[in-house]
């Protein structure tokens, strides 16, 4: 048996805004942000789509956090590349910085009232592993978050992935908010397009995926948003693992109760729109163990899977954001999903 059953995929929803950060809620909806659309949504079991509140910029990746709040990776925002697949299916693609762009902010949703608090945009200080730096003067701006997870002492990890231009691209890194929501500190630097972030069972492990190294690289985690170096290497990480499919691009992740991972995978084959993506399953050793290629009973190319997330009252269904093709689709997992330190 797969790891994920695809012969039981099921559409819940469609015609999103380039869909991510997907949470599962305890009354059976997702929690999701569409990027293209500006917003923060809940798709509720039915799928009927409900906006929860507008989100100027690019709402990229989405957490709940220790109050009960969604915490949201705000990108910035994109051009848009539409991909025409057919009479009536268009494929969106995320493309260089918009003319628009304002920078990249962590932003925080109160699920009650729909106030969005902004809660960082820059911060001066500096990592100080594998080798202490000075603090940033002027500070360092975010550019582009990405994707965030929590800790279980309720600090929150996220990446940014930056933003590319016609002739250049931003050099970015991994970011830890302490628990008290107040100190900013950069944590990694520097990194290739950070994307996808996720934590160990155990906390002892912060895994990310860099996207165009098509690799998986993790740190042993430190007390207050630090690491302790791999003596080994030159930037302190470890390579779980870089053998991915063909020349797939890496996007965000879930951990199940087992520590492996899920990592949304897109284009396998290269830039084909054609070609459908899928979901990589890595496990805590670095084995690849499973490709589970994402086909729609409709056939609809679903190249750009973007997220997933775990749910439903066993954790065994692996809920997933298809991110160009607009849509939300679910299905059996064979080990159940691991249980976030915070959750709605």
């Amino acid at each position: 048996m797969s790891w994920l059953d695809s012969s039981a995929t099921r559409v819940i929803a469609q015609g999103l805004g380039y869909p991510e950060g997907p949470i599962w809620c305890s009354d059976g909806s997702i929690l999701l942000v569409e990027i293209h659309a500006q917003c923060l949504s809940r798709i509720h079991p039915d799928g009927t789509r409900e906006q929860v509140v507008s989100i100027p910029g690019g709402p990229n990746g989405a957490a709940i956090g220790p109050d009960g709040a969604v915490y949201i990776c705000n990108d910035g925002g994109f051009e848009w590349i539409p991909i025409p697949l057919g009479p009536s299916e268009t494929l969106w693609v995320t493309g260089g910085q918009p003319a628009d762009y304002g920078g990249g902010k962590l932003q925080k949703v109160d699920l009650k009232t729909g106030l969005v608090t902004d809660l960082a945009t820059a911060t001066a200080n500096a990592p100080q592993s594998p080798r202490p730096m000075p603090p940033w003067n002027p500070p360092f701006p975010l550019r582009g978050p990405d994707d965030l997870v929590f800790d279980r002492q309720g600090g929150c990890w996220f990446t940014d992935w930056g933003k590319q231009r016609a002739r250049d691209r931003d050099v970015t890194g991994v970011y830890y908010l302490d628990p008290d929501g107040k100190t900013l500190r950069q944590a990694i630097y520097p990194l290739n397009s950070p994307n996808g972030i996720a934590l160990s069972p155990d906390g002892c492990w912060l895994y990310v995926a860099l996207s165009f190294e098509r690799r998986i690289v993790k740190y042993e985690v430190a007390p207050g948003g630090s690491f302790k170096p791999n003596p080994r290497t030159l930037d302190g990480s470890y390579l779980l693992t870089g053998d991915f499919r063909g020349s797939s691009v890496l996007d965000s992740m879930a951990v199940d109760a087992e520590g492996n991972l899920y990592v949304a995978t897109m284009v396998p084959q290269g830039a084909d729109p054609g070609i459908n993506g899928g979901i990589t399953v890595v496990s805590p050793e670095g084995e690849v163990i499973d490709f589970v290629q994402i086909c729609l009973p409709d056939k609809t190319p679903v190249p750009l899977p973007s997220n997933v997330c775990f749910g439903g009252p066993d954790m065994r269904t692996a809920f997933i954001t298809c991110g160009g093709s607009g849509q939300l689709i679910s299905m059996p997992s064979r080990i159940p999903g691991l249980r976030l330190a915070f959750n709605c």
